[in-house]
């Protein structure tokens, strides 16, 4: 059992790092935004995976949903959505 916990805990991290950098070298701003929720979606899974599902509640509403909505709306608000 210990090293299914391990072997989701590395995925989890390796997830976050990976949505991470895509989020940072994306040349689009929106698919920054989506790579932005994945990334809260791998903190989710990660808090999940470390018995905090509190927080990891607390972080699938705020990181992998709201956040990005907002980001959104933002985009579509300054551009006319033409992206």
């Amino acid at each position: 059992m210990t090293n299914v916990v391990a072997l989701l805990d590395i995925l989890a991290v390796c997830g976050v790092v990976i949505s991470a950098i895509l989020a940072c070298h994306t040349e689009k701003l929106l698919s920054a935004v989506i790579s932005l929720g994945v990334t809260g979606i791998f903190c989710a899974a990660a808090f999940l995976v470390m018995h905090a599902p509190d927080v990891a509640i607390s972080e699938a509403a705020v990181g992998a949903a709201l956040t990005p909505l907002v980001m959104i709306v933002a985009l579509k608000k300054m551009r006319g959505g033409d992206d």
